[in-house]
């Protein structure tokens, strides 16, 4: 007890979402980890999520921190997130609130601070009642931040829907964003969406004590320099903004138990030539149209590159072809690509794949957790997002980050034919443009990793949290 109280003490509350619960336990440990705090990590239990089970299984294996599951709400919230998520997510999280109270009003040391996700700001009343601090941290980076705090300013300012602008949208200091590519809750401004989506944005500037991104200062230089010191930003924002990324989950973390056998995938990419296979993943929500699927597959197919492609039916409903992948895919697939490529259809042990020197490239949805793991694993993309923030963090990786490629068409608005996708997988496995991506997102690995190291721009954020919660639990009257 006496070593437990002499740590700061923080309480984190992911909601239960992969893009959002991987890397708040990723902070969780390079907390206990590398700034010797107490954690202790509350979750909504994910009746209905067998992959979110497992990573909550695999935390408590790990006794890094101590684990506190909540009973799941017994609303429908978690059946409509997929279609609303600022909306039922958030309610969701408000629903949790009794229990988080009860769960916190037992804890033998009373935590210091509160970080909360995106979607848990309405736990920050309750950490208010206990005189915590109040973090909020972003699981995604600092561009679709900047976009999501000054959308109320952008209500205020332009009329009708934004996607029927041809101006682009200017947000102070940063650069502008094409209306095309907005978040889905901007996209339609009579929706409940977008109503909390503004609300989000407000909840966070007004309720916390700062906010923590996903992100590293080299990363993300502009925006971050233009919400700390614009004058436009100072008016909406007057909270610290901490940079504590690259958070991802490195290969030998597998989501299940520790006690894994090694994947197959391992083996068959242990055989093949260094950096020459593209792994194609769109995410635990990714799914692409029957059509799409049977593009992709002649795509992958002519570019004669050797490939891993983890892929879903395209939709569950009465009537399609069933679950067998087999039925999308073009007759004799299977068979002509055996030797250069391994069809998936369950899970993968991504972070370990990305990892392997075998890999050259990957066709990827664009959420932020895939996209560092695979700049910190050096590998180049082809952008191809689906959904929430994806397709601004596509153009962003495109054409500010340059370390990848996308379609003409955004994969949402246009089926990309198998011509296109044979292009871009050659032009980033086998031709210059690939190579210059390559060796641009190596130097980006090597700057993340920097920052993450002691005495680093995330390293020093972390620790002056840490000093933060000291003077805070003085204050509580806790023994220090």
């Amino acid at each position: 007890m006496a070593e437990m109280s002499s740590k700061p003490h923080a309480l984190l509350v992911p909601s239960p979402m992969m893009g959002h619960l991987i890397p708040l336990m990723e902070l969780a440990s390079s907390l206990v980890t590398h700034h010797n705090f107490h954690v202790t990590v509350v979750v909504v239990s994910p009746n209905s999520s067998p992959e979110l089970s497992k990573v909550i299984q695999s935390a408590k294996t790990k006794k890094l921190c101590d684990i506190v599951e909540l009973p799941a709400p017994s609303s429908g919230h978690v059946s409509n997130m997929a279609g609303a998520v600022f909306t039922h997510l958030a309610a969701l999280m408000l629903d949790a609130i009794s229990s988080l109270r009860s769960a916190i009003s037992v804890l033998e040391v009373k935590p210091a601070a509160m970080i909360v996700d995106i979607f848990g700001t309405p736990a920050l009343t309750v950490a208010e009642e206990f005189r915590m601090l109040k973090y909020v941290m972003v699981a995604s980076c600092a561009r679709p931040l900047t976009l999501l705090l000054y959308a109320p300013v952008l209500d205020k300012q332009i009329q009708g829907e934004y996607l029927d602008r041809e101006e682009l949208l200017e947000i102070p200091g940063c650069k502008p964003v094409r209306p095309e590519d907005v978040a889905k809750p901007l996209m339609n401004r009579k929706d409940r969406e977008y109503e909390a989506y503004l609300r989000k944005a407000n909840d966070i500037t007004s309720m916390s004590d700062g906010i923590m991104i996903n992100t590293w200062e080299d990363l993300e230089a502009k925006s971050l320099k233009a919400m700390r010191e614009h004058p436009e930003w100072k008016k909406i924002l007057q909270v610290p903004v901490y940079t504590i990324g690259p958070l991802f989950r490195s290969a030998g973390q597998p989501s299940g138990g520790s006690t894994a056998p090694r994947s197959e995938l391992l083996d068959w990419l242990d055989k093949q030539p260094r950096e020459s296979v593209l792994y194609v993943a769109f995410g635990s929500m990714g799914v692409l149209s029957a059509e799409q699927i049977t593009e992709m597959a002649w795509g992958l197919e002519l570019s004669k590159q050797r490939f891993i492609w983890v892929v879903h039916p395209p939709s569950k409903r009465s009537g399609d072809k069933g679950n067998d992948i087999s039925e999308y895919l073009p007759e004799g697939f299977m068979a002509r690509t055996h030797e250069t490529g391994v069809v998936v259809t369950t899970w993968a042990p991504q972070s370990e794949i990305l990892a392997h020197l075998s890999v050259g490239g990957t066709l990827s949805h664009c959420g932020w957790n895939s996209s560092v793991e695979s700049i910190l694993n050096g590998v180049p993309m082809i952008a191809w997002p689906l959904y929430a923030e994806q397709t601004m963090i596509a153009t962003q990786l495109v054409e500010e980050i340059k370390v990848a490629i996308k379609p003409k068409e955004l994969p949402t608005k246009a089926v990309a034919g198998r011509e296109e996708i044979e292009m871009l997988v050659r032009k980033i496995m086998e031709e210059k443009e690939g190579d210059e991506m390559r060796a641009r997102v190596k130097e980006l690995k090597a700057s993340g990793e920097k920052a993450l190291s002691k005495e680093g721009s995330s390293f020093n954020m972390l620790s002056e949290l840490s000093r933060l919660c000291k003077i805070n639990t003085a204050q509580q009257g806790q023994k220090v």
